[in-house]
């Protein structure tokens, strides 16, 4: 590292000089920490048989620059691929073992998926960090709430929410190098921006923000030329809402997403490119009564992408229409009810145009006892216009033993999912078939969580799951159903610590073994920790440690498959109040040991990067 890069480091660690101009902070109240994504209720965290993982918006708010990939991949029991490398980068997304057809986005309430895509696996390239109010992660079969895919996890996203007042704004911007670990050039070649205006008018309320960054200086694959693949996004969103009465509120939204990748086809320089192109528009509406809601999440999406390859010049569109219907209703503060209906209509043009529809009546209950047995109990009918019905369910129980200032719980599952063959498997020009079976996959899985106040959580489970029936190729590369089943296990553990006021510390470790496959990038042991010190009332830092173990990558020189060394990354990241509530800067320090390392075989990984920003509230 350059002597000034090192100076830099020390002034920031110092910290000190940062601290003037101290004020009194306003006491917090801790508030019981509330999941949503295991039963669409707000129920605290020990009445919830799931170890769900909340992304904050404060947490958020601390990792700016950094991308929705790259947040998520600190969480236990997820590996996602591509988020190391070059922002654009194909990303893979590998949630306890499995692949990521198996994990299932929703934004808003509503699953997000390209029909015209092979897998239907949501590009996560599409996601701003800028717009997002919260991310909750639910690992685990969870088809009974959420349908097909959502067979190892279920990201949850919530966008930002308007403020009270008649009219706020925020302005963010970052700026920073784009590197190799082998060329520390320190040119700036990573830049984002993001503008919000947003307020509340009565009964009425507003959110508009418009976000893009761009990316330049790196190969997407490892050439000695390294020539510039580029990569651009921009993302526009509309939120509308109006509270009719206390009991009635409809909100409507629009979003277009565009984004433009440069890339490398058998690890040679080619004038590839791909452009996608998202547009969607929602609705959301809740009513209130007694004891219950009803409430209704739709949203029409167009994908469409134009890629062209050392291959020719290829054209997608997809369509999707979903609607979520349910209604909540609670007895005796006791029981948790949800009685709804999900349809889906996918549509996707390759030589003719195709469709199928899904539509998906369930059930769950949660019930919330006084004595410290809770129970999370559901099921779905799923039926298809193409495979006819398939059944899947969950049982979760818990077992919280209270304390005077925490609590032991005891937590379990049993639950079944499925996952749709997609458009391109079942009517696709290469390979189709209609008369495909859904995947099966099964997930049973036990742990315990220990809480003492707000200050110490720690958490450890396992869990065990079999997929059969899933699709893939016969001899003449048609899509069938497998016979061979897979089956993946493995250990997560959890801690969250504040021992001191101005000291948080995060960690997990998450162990995965898979069987019945290559098992092809995903690492048997991974370790994520996070140290968060608070220097004085106006400057932070974030220090934390990655470390991915060994895995196998299959190189497509030679069609064989090879084992990647374990690697380790440490990050820092300082923030300086300038106005406090007003105006942040940051340096966000990315890789700063400078280790080389490879991600996937042939393509680029980046090595010491440096990031400046700041963070302005209007």
């Amino acid at each position: 590292m350059k002597k000034n890069h090192l100076w830099l480091c020390a002034a920031l660690l110092a910290g000190k000089g940062l601290c003037a101009q101290q004020q009194d902070s306003a006491h917090v109240q801790q508030l019981d920490e509330v999941v949503v994504s295991d039963s669409k209720f707000e129920l605290k965290r020990e009445n919830s048989g799931k170890t769900v993982i909340k992304i904050t918006a404060e947490e958020l708010e601390r990792k700016q620059g950094q991308t929705v990939a790259q947040i998520i991949n600190t969480k236990s029991g997820i590996e996602i691929t591509g988020s190391r490398g070059r922002d654009g980068d194909v990303l893979g997304v590998f949630a306890r073992g499995g692949r990521g057809r198996q994990v299932l986005v929703i934004i808003d309430g509503v699953r997000v998926s390209d029909p015209s895509s092979f897998s239907q696996e949501y590009d996560l390239r599409l996601l701003s960090t800028a717009n997002i109010e919260s991310i909750e992660i639910i690992k685990g079969a969870a088809s009974t709430l959420y349908g097909t895919n959502a067979a190892t996890a279920v990201i949850n996203i919530t966008t930002k929410k308007s403020s009270k007042e008649k009219m706020a704004g925020n302005f963010q911007t970052t700026v920073g190098t784009n590197q190799t670990a082998d060329d520390q050039n320190y040119n700036l070649g990573n830049l984002s921006n993001a503008v919000s205006l947003n307020g509340t008018l009565d009964k009425f309320d507003y959110v508009v923000d418009f976000s893009n960054r761009s990316s330049k200086g790196l190969s997407a694959a490892v050439t000695p030329e390294n020539e510039e693949d580029n990569f651009s996004h921009f993302s526009t969103n509309v939120k509308l809402g109006y509270q009719f009465s206390k009991d009635f509120r409809l909100s409507v939204y629009g979003n277009q997403t565009r984004y433009s990748n440069e890339f490398d086809a058998d690890f040679m320089e080619a004038p590839n490119r791909s452009r996608v192109d998202q547009k969607r528009a929602g609705v959301a509406s809740s009513f209130a009564y007694g004891n219950g809601s009803l409430h209704l999440n739709a949203a029409y999406t167009d994908y469409e992408t134009d890629s062209k390859s050392t291959y020719g010049e290829s054209l997608s569109d997809g369509k999707n229409l979903v609607l979520d219907f349910y209604n909540k209703y609670v007895v005796h503060d006791k029981w948790h009810t949800i009685l709804g209906v999900n349809y889906l209509k996918d549509e996707a043009t390759f030589s003719n145009d195709t469709d199928f529809n899904i539509v998906d009546p369930y059930a769950n209950v949660v019930y919330v006892s006084d004595f410290g047995l809770n129970l999370n109990l559901g099921g779905r009918w799923n039926n298809h216009s193409e495979y006819g019905s398939h059944f899947v369910y969950n049982l979760n129980p818990s077992y919280v033993f209270p304390s005077a200032n925490g609590y032991i719980k005891l937590f379990g599952s049993y639950a079944t999912s499925y996952i749709t063959p997609s458009l391109t498997q079942l009517f696709g020009d290469f390979g189709s078939n209609p008369d495909l079976e859904p995947e099966e996959n099964r997930t049973l899985e036990g742990g315990v969580e220990y809480k003492v106040n707000d200050g110490l959580r720690v958490s450890a489970l396992y869990f065990n799951r079999n997929e059969k029936n899933a699709i893939g190729y016969d001899q003449n590369f048609t899509s069938i159903n497998i016979s061979d089943e897979i089956d993946a296990s493995g250990v997560e553990v959890e801690l969250s610590w504040k021992p001191v006021d101005v000291l948080d510390i995060n960690a997990n470790y998450t162990f995965t073994e898979r069987k019945g496959d290559n098992a092809i990038r995903i690492p048997k042991h991974k370790v994520n920790f996070a140290l968060g010190y608070q220097i004085c009332e106006t400057t932070n830092l974030s220090l934390s440690y990655a470390y991915t173990g060994e895995r196998f990558d299959t190189n497509f020189m030679t069609y064989m498959d090879e084992p990647l060394e374990a690697f380790s990354l440490v990050n820092l990241y300082v923030e300086h109040q300038l106005l406090p509530n007003r105006l942040k800067v940051f340096v966000n320090g990315y890789n700063l040991l400078n280790e080389e390392y490879t991600e996937v075989i042939g393509f680029t990984t980046r090595g010491r990067n440096l990031a400046f920003g700041l963070n302005l509230n209007l």
